[in-house]
């Protein structure tokens, strides 16, 4: 039976612009793209792991919005349930810390990456809405 993992993602929007971020090569998942975030540590929430995984990976402070949406994808090394949220910087730009690279992207622009399988809904359906 496969682990179930429950993992955030931080949709963050800025004069219609989205923060893509891409995995490093030594993440699983390797290059892909992906919206920022991380998982959920036990007894958490789902707003105060997005906010603590952004303060991590990305070193700045998100005030989280609506949930746009809640996905499952069976991968290889789990099911992964990734629940994404409409954020918006609070003050500070994101500083890389874990990823390769990071864009700001319009969203019209956001199917030009190959994204993490996980987040590909995610990014239709902010294609369809913004």
């Amino acid at each position: 039976m496969k682990k179930h993992i429950e993992v955030v993602a931080a949709v963050i929007i800025s004069e219609q612009q989205v923060l893509c971020a891409q995995r490093s090569d030594t993440m699983s998942l390797p290059l892909l793209w992906e919206f920022p975030g991380g998982k959920i540590d036990p007894g958490e929430s789902e707003r105060t792991a997005l906010k603590r995984e952004i303060k991590e990976e990305l070193l700045c402070d998100i005030v989280v919005g609506d949930k746009i949406t809640t996905t499952t994808y069976d991968y290889d090394f789990g099911v992964v349930h990734l629940h994404s949220y409409q954020c918006t910087l609070q003050t500070q730009s994101p500083t890389l810390t874990e990823h390769k690279t990071i864009k700001w992207l319009n969203i019209s622009e956001l199917h030009q990456l190959e994204w993490a399988p996980a987040d590909i809904p995610t990014v239709n359906m902010i294609s369809q809405f913004y």
